[in-house]
């Protein structure tokens, strides 16, 4: 079986599909890459090459596995960095396409638009597109506190804030809701997971990697989606997901400094081990 990952690829370091693909992979599933953008490295080096590949050939692309024959084959679509709101557009049109093919494949939305600190760094347009076709349309969504506040207009500032946007996002469309990351306290990360019965939050420690490592979110939002379809429980797929992606930022921590005149990526390759058998372990806490 196999996803379908739309996103944003890099050749150099890990963001969109080059931080989603292969940890798709090193879980036991096929993944069908379709890119929305092909940049040198990501924007937080400050300049780049390439460009926006656009809504018409990731359309394309997809109609070319229609012709193949293998939508049936199709798991879920996993959607992240847009580029263009028309490219919405055509991921609407693919999970539309496999669901005719694989009717119960899933969808999940990464929204991606920005993050605390860095504020929103797509196209004002993208925004609203999320809010009122894609989100709706999804089944599960993966946004960070910026980006549920964005999608909500709710400011979190605690867990019952958090909770509040959380069923917002529920009332919208997605049966379960995936908060990558959300900052309760100096020093800890929250992950919460909620499938309109249960909500589970996991904390971690926060580890100093600066301003953060870019393509995390689109990792955590692969190993999400690649453990609920293995697992169907959100409970152990919120601690094997936590446990994954702290064992990788770990491993990525360790060359901070060694990189300090650039961002610091991350070391999925080196970490590999920490997809399928993460050496730690994170109990998830009932929240209601």
């Amino acid at each position: 079986m196999a996803i379908l990952s739309i996103q944003s690829h890099v050749v150099y370091g890990y963001a969109g599909n080059s931080a989603a693909v292969f940890p798709i992979q090193r879980l036991g599933r096929e993944a069908w890459a379709v890119n929305t953008v092909e940049f040198s490295n990501h924007t937080g080096y400050g300049a780049w090459r390439g460009k926006v590949l656009g809504a018409e050939l990731a359309l394309d692309l997809v109609t070319g596995l229609e012709e193949r024959g293998v939508l049936k084959n199709c798991e879920a679509v996993l959607s992240g960095y847009l580029g263009d709101a028309s490219v919405g557009k055509a991921v609407i049109e693919a999970v539309k396409k496999a669901r005719t093919y694989s009717p119960k494949a899933l969808y999940c939305c990464d929204p991606v638009m920005g993050d605390v600190g860095r504020g929103l760094y797509v196209k004002p347009d993208i925004p609203e597109i999320f809010r009122k076709e894609l989100v709706p349309l999804a089944d599960i969504v993966c946004p960070n506190q910026f980006e549920l506040e964005t999608l909500t207009n709710i400011k979190i500032e605690s867990v019952d804030n958090a909770v509040k946007a959380i069923n917002t996002l529920h009332e919208m469309g997605p049966s379960i809701v995936l908060v990558t990351s959300f900052r309760e306290k100096p020093g800890q990360l929250s992950m919460i997971a909620s499938n309109k019965t249960n909500y589970y939050k996991i904390s971690t420690p926060e580890l100093s990697l600066g301003d953060g490592v870019a393509g995390t979110g689109d990792m955590t939002s692969s190993v999400f989606l690649s453990r609920y379809l293995e697992t169907g429980n959100i409970e152990k797929t919120l601690e094997l997901c936590a446990a994954s992606v702290f064992g990788i930022l770990e491993e990525s921590c360790k060359y901070s400094s060694r990189e300090e005149n650039n961002p610091v990526e991350l070391k999925i390759i080196n970490a590999q081990e920490q997809l399928v058998s993460p050496i730690h372990f994170f109990k998830a806490e009932k929240l209601i």
